[in-house]
């Protein structure tokens, strides 16, 4: 038995094509620790069609010109097919590891602990860094503190006003 001919290689790429796309089904429904292994054997096959696929191009620069034509044709078309099967596997990796990310960061926001005077103590930091003293950055907390008041007592004023007007209004 001599070599395989094209269309026994032709055969065979378009087997290993049907496998990958049913691979590529497998990849959605897999669990996060078997997703990598069919990502890998997904990737292996793709290898394994892409050097038939070159091996497929010598034998259709062997083929007699009337037929030459149509088998160029053909491995053109399983190549679009292989590689839109790779850009989905990229794709599908991109995604995944997007989403792998957002979990990371999520978790870390999560697990995270604050502290309420965190800003206060920047503010001091950068207070003292620029020669403010302690006693002025008591001031100005003190009068942060009166300013609070103040508007909470101007809010209410112009609350009872605005009753008022209302009132008279009506």
């Amino acid at each position: 038995m001599g070599d395989p001919g094209p269309s026994d290689v032709l055969d065979c790429i378009a087997r290993q094509i049907h496998e990958v796309q049913s691979y590529m089904g497998r990849l959605e429904t897999s669990d996060k620790e078997s997703v990598h292994l069919v990502e890998n054997e997904i990737q292996a096959r793709i290898d394994r069609i892409f050097s038939n696929l070159d091996r497929l191009e010598i034998f259709c620069n062997k083929e007699p010109p009337n037929k030459r034509q149509n088998a160029k044709l053909r491995v053109d078309q399983l190549k679009y097919d292989i590689q839109h099967l790779q850009t989905g596997l990229r794709n599908f990796q991109h995604r995944r590891y997007a989403r792998e990310q957002q979990e990371r960061q999520r978790e870390e926001l999560l697990t995270r602990t604050f502290t309420t005077n965190g800003t206060h103590k920047k503010i001091m930091d950068v207070a003292n860094m620029l020669g403010l003293s302690n006693t002025v950055m008591r001031l100005i907390e003190k009068r942060a503190f009166q300013d609070k008041y103040f508007m909470i007592g101007g809010m209410l004023v112009t609350c009872i006003i605005m009753f008022l007007v209302v009132q008279y209004l009506t």
